[in-house]
């Protein structure tokens, strides 16, 4: 498949997209004088290199547009509602310093309809009173329970069980980080399943029953839920969203989100390309966590262990990663431009950690597996790189012609971004509403307004994130943690209108 699809690319790219631009700047060069990228481009191939960009920046969204469509749904993709046996499942939540929020999350898992499932929460050391609050919400007494003692990870001091729900189990340890937590998670766990949580994340009451039909396939060694914005959550049925309690950054993170999960990740996981499982909500065989080593102590855990697993999924015929896209959880995004700007540049870290500790295997890879495809040619080069050779050009241009013009360029240009990511949001949207979740009718105006800040504001905004936080990694590999809001989510879901 990934043959087929670098082998169309590249057709496309040499003898249509690449012609068709040359052209045009044939045609344009004749009626403006030379500018000084018209000098860069007549050197180093710079010409070639500049299409090429764009064509990549361009293939890939159109890709993933028409893959995601619902007609594209594979016969794999469709649970078997018909199952019986319920699997048994270990839910691990890693916590450090989540008082904030901890009682929403215990709220959230204490009665979710699935008889086989345990609940494990990690205290990693926590300097506030997340502990005290477990064994206030949870009524908590010492227990034993034995660790696997496969997995390396900090000292547990304690293990407590909850007297009120005898499923509900907490560690406490000595901080060893996000990564350490989950390996001593997974060390105590006693389920065949292990599903991963944010401490910020909240189930849908059907995740687990979903999970345990998809994982009727012997061959699905991890998977990815579908997250939502918890900021959007009602308590209205037919899982209706809202942005009425949203502020505006908060409803281009929810534009983010649907994109991100409905358009990008259905679409890569259907090429078997997915390559980040999200650590706010994912699942795994244990036998699959421990074939790997566990988790490694990274910026970005949650890409790591995904690519870890795509290396061992290459080695065994017919294992896969799958999107489980009726499987849906809420968690929380940052409300503030600080915080929003410390998750962003951490992911981009983790990122680049991960280019640069998987570059065998994506070398080895290049061409053979979809992962390493799409993670070198679409987020590497057709967004890392091309963000700075981008946003190069454009100061150069300012710097050395600042008053050329070229007006039909310019609002072409800008008929083609205005036109396309609207598409782009609105296809997203529906997908989603496809499986289920939609906007209520009052929020058309502001998806209207939100969409239009998206495609002119905020999308240069992710551009320089990136671009910051590729350079960042290489000076500061801080974890940059980010605050919760302490909202009671469950009275908020039920005072939207």
């Amino acid at each position: 498949m990934i043959k087929k699809i670098s082998s169309l690319f590249l057709f496309l790219y040499v003898f249509i997209f690449k012609e068709v631009v040359h052209a045009n700047s044939v045609t344009n060069e004749q009626d403006k004088a030379p500018s000084i990228i018209d000098f860069i481009s007549s050197i180093v191939f710079w010409d070639d290199i500049l299409v090429f960009l764009f064509f990549l920046g361009n293939a890939f969204p159109v890709l993933h547009l028409l893959h995601c469509l619902p007609w594209f749904r594979e016969k794999s993709e469709e649970v078997n509602h018909n199952v019986e046996i319920e699997k048994g499942i270990s839910i691990i939540v890693p916590c450090y310093n989540e008082q904030g929020i901890i009682e929403t999350s215990i709220n959230s898992v204490k009665t979710l309809p699935y008889s086989q499932f345990e609940v494990i929460y990690i205290n990693d050391g926590s300097t506030d009173e997340t502990l005290s609050l477990l064994n206030k919400f949870l009524k908590l007494t010492p227990c034993s329970r034995s660790p696997l003692r496969k997995l390396s990870h900090k000292k547990v001091k304690n293990v407590y069980q909850s007297k009120l729900y005898p499923h509900i189990f907490v560690l406490d340890k000595t901080n060893g980080g996000k990564a350490d937590a989950l390996n001593a998670g997974i060390e105590y766990s006693s389920q065949s399943l292990v599903v991963t949580l944010d401490a910020d994340t909240i189930l849908t009451d059907q995740a687990l029953s979903v999970i345990n039909k998809t994982f009727e396939d012997k061959d699905v060694v991890a998977a990815g839920g579908v997250v939502h914005v918890l900021q959007t959550k009602t308590s209205k049925p037919l899982s209706s969203l809202s942005l009425l309690r949203a502020n505006m950054l908060v409803r281009l993170q929810t534009l983010d989100f649907l994109k991100a999960f409905y358009v990008t990740k259905l679409s890569l996981a259907r090429f078997q390309a997915l390559a980040v499982i999200s650590g706010a909500f994912g699942i795994f065989t244990k036998q699959a966590l421990l074939n790997v080593g566990g988790y490694r102590s990274a910026i970005g855990e949650d890409i790591d262990i995904t690519l870890r697993i795509h290396k061992y999924v290459s080695k065994h015929k017919n294992k896969k990663i799958a999107l489980i896209s009726e499987a849906v959880a809420y968690t929380e995004l940052p409300e503030n431009w600080k915080d929003f700007f410390k998750q962003r540049v951490r992911w981009q870290k983790a990122f680049i950690d991960c280019v640069i500790h998987f570059r065998s295997f994506f070398c080895k890879t290049l061409f053979t597996k979809a992962v390493s495809f799409f993670y070198i040619f679409e987020s590497f080069v057709g967004r890392t790189i091309t963000a700075y050779i981008m946003t190069g050009l454009f100061v150069i241009n300012i710097i050395f012609n600042p008053f050329s013009s070229d007006i039909l360029h310019i609002i072409t240009s800008l008929l083609y971004i205005l036109l396309f990511h609207c598409m782009y949001n609105l296809i997203a949207i529906g997908v989603s509403k496809y499986y289920g979740f939609r906007f209520q009718k009052k929020d058309i105006y502001r998806l209207f307004f939100t969409i239009l800040l998206d495609i002119f504001i905020y999308r240069f905004i992710i551009m320089n994130l990136v671009m910051y936080g590729s350079i960042a990694y290489f000076f500061n590999k801080d974890w940059n943690k980010v605050n919760r809001t302490g909202r009671d989510y469950q009275t908020d879901s039920k005072s939207v209108a």
